[in-house]
C-alpha cells in the first residue's frame, strides 16, 4: 500500500521559535516516522544582488522563494514518492548542483516564514501551525543568531530587520496567520507541543 503522509506546515516570523518547535517534533517522531523540508532550500538565485552584509537582497519577500517548485515537490511526496530536494548556498546565494534525496515518511514537517502565502502550497498542508512572537523578541533572537553564527554585524542585522524583515513580516507573514489551524503564542509552546504530538500520533496510528 502506498504511504500517504500527513504534511504539517510550521510558519511564523523569523526567529519566532518555529524552527525549534519543528526540530522538537522531528526528534520526537525520529527519522522513521518523520522528515523535514526547509523553505530556505527553495530560494531563487540572489547572487547578482547580494553584497557582504545583505544589501538589496530581500529574503523575506515571497518573490525570493520558488514556492511553485516547493508545491510540486510536496505533491510528489504526498503521492508516496521520493524527491530530490534542492540546496541553497547562503555564501554565494545560488542554488547548488547538489540535491538531498528525501523519501516520504508518515509525517512531513515543513518550515518557513511564508509557506502559507501561496494558496496552492498551503492547500497541501494537512495541518498548519503558526508560531507567534512579538517583534522585540524576534529581533533580539535574530541579532544574537546572526552575529554569533552567521558573521553578520550588529548594524547590518539591525538595518536588515527594520528595513526588510519587519515590514515584510507585517505585509506578508502576519496575514497568513488566518490560515493556520493552530496559532501558538510564546507562553503556550510547552502545552502546544504535547497537544501537537498527541494529534499527530493519532493521525498516523
Amino acid at each position: 500500500m502506498t504511504l500517504k503522509p500527513i504534511i504539517v506546515g510550521i510558519a511564523g516570523g523569523s526567529c519566532s521559535g518555529k524552527t525549534t518547535f519543528l526540530r522538537r517534533l522531528s526528534e520526537f517522531f525520529n527519522q522513521d516516522k518523520s522528515t523535514v523540508i526547509w523553505q530556505d532550500n527553495y530560494y531563487i538565485d540572489q547572487s547578482s544582488k547580494f553584497d557582504k552584509d545583505g544589501g538589496a537582497v530581500n529574503f523575506d519577500h515571497p518573490s525570493a522563494i520558488d514556492f511553485e517548485f516547493l508545491a510540486d515537490q510536496l505533491s510528489i511526496l504526498k503521492q508516496g514518492k521520493s524527491i530530490d530536494c534542492p540546496t541553497y548556498d547562503f555564501a554565494t546565494h545560488t542554488r547548488t548542483s547538489e540535491t538531498i534525496a528525501i523519501s516520504p515518511r508518515p509525517i512531513i514537517l515543513v518550515d518557513g516564514i511564508l509557506i502559507f502565502h501561496l494558496e496552492r502550497l498551503r492547500n497541501l498542508f494537512d495541518h498548519r501551525i503558526y508560531i507567534s512572537a512579538p517583534e522585540e523578541v524576534r529581533f533580539n533572537r535574530r541579532l544574537k543568531r546572526d552575529t554569533t553564527e552567521r558573521g553578520r554585524t550588529a548594524q547590518g542585522v539591525h538595518d536588515q530587520f527594520y528595513k526588510q524583515v519587519a515590514p515584510m513580516h507585517n505585509e506578508f507573514v502576519t496575514p497568513t496567520k488566518q490560515y493556520a489551524h493552530r496559532v501558538i503564542n510564546q507562553d503556550e509552546l510547552a502545552s502546544a507541543f504535547e497537544e501537537t504530538t498527541n494529534f499527530l500520533k493519532m493521525k498516523i496510528s
